[in-house]
C-alpha cells in the first residue's frame, strides 16, 4: 500500500509492506552548540507526528566535551530521545553520508528518517553523496522563521512550533552578560553557567 503525502514543494510516497515491522528512527545532524529549547521541541515534535521509535540527535562537533555533556544533560529523562557520539568519533574527511552508511549498515531492520532545518534544505545540492543519502533516509524538513525553503528532492515536512531562537543568538547573549532564561533546558543552563561557557 502506498501513503501518499503532499508538500507544498514536492510528493513523497511511503511504502509500507504487508506483515513487515521495521523500526522507524529519527536522526538529527547539528552542532547543537549549546542544544536549545527548538532543537528539543522540534526532535519531540517530530518524533511522535511521525511515530518514531526514538529521534538521536548526532553531534557534529564537541568542543572541550561540553556539547555532548549539554545534550546528555538537555535529554535527561526525556522519552524517545538520545545522543550518538558516532559523529565526533568520525575520521577527518568522513562526511555525514558515511556515517548515515554505518548506521545502516548497523541497523538493518531500521527505516532512517533524517531531520533537517530550514536553513539547510536550500543547499542540499551541495552536499557529498546526497543523490545516495536521499535514496538512503527519509529527509524530514522542518521550517525555520526568516528562510524560505524550497526544494526538488523529496522531502516529507513537519510542522512544529515557529521558534527564531539559534545558537549564535545564545553564545552572543551569554557573551554580553544576558542569561538566556527558557531558552535552554534548566540543566543546559546550570552547566554553561557551572563551566563558564561562552562568556
Amino acid at each position: 500500500m502506498a501513503i501518499e503525502l503532499l508538500t507544498p514543494f514536492t510528493k513523497v510516497k511511503l511504502k509500507t509492506e504487508e506483515g513487515e515491522k521495521r523500526r522507524a528512527i529519527g536522526l538529527f545532524w547539528g552542532n547543537f552548540n549549546p542544544v536549545h529549547i527548538a532543537h528539543m521541541v522540534i526532535a519531540d515534535q517530530v518524533r511522535q507526528q511521525l511515530h518514531l521509535e526514538k529521534v538521536v540527535f548526532l553531534p557534529e562537533h564537541n568542543t572541550d566535551g561540553h556539547v555532548a555533556s549539554m545534550l546528555t544533560a538537555a535529554i535527561d529523562g526525556r522519552e524517545g530521545l538520545e545522543v550518538d557520539a558516532c559523529r565526533l568519533r568520525a575520521k577527518n574527511g568522513d562526511d555525514i553520508y558515511r556515517t548515515v552508511l554505518d548506521l545502516r549498515e548497523e541497523n538493518p531492520e531500521c527505516d532512517f528518517y533524517f531531520i533537517v532545518g530550514g536553513d539547510m534544505i536550500s543547499g542540499l545540492s551541495a552536499w557529498p553523496h546526497i543523490d545516495e543519502l536521499i535514496d538512503m533516509v527519509q529527509f524530514v524538513g522542518v521550517r525555520r522563521p526568516r528562510y524560505r525553503a524550497g526544494t526538488s528532492y523529496p522531502i516529507l515536512w513537519v510542522d512544529v512550533p515557529a521558534m527564531d531562537v539559534s545558537g549564535n543568538l545564545i553564545r552572543e547573549q551569554l557573551h554580553r552578560g544576558i542569561i538566556p532564561h527558557f531558552l535552554l533546558a534548566p540543566k543546559v543552563l546550570n552547566y554553561i553557567l557551572k563551566e563558564g561557557l561562552y562568556v
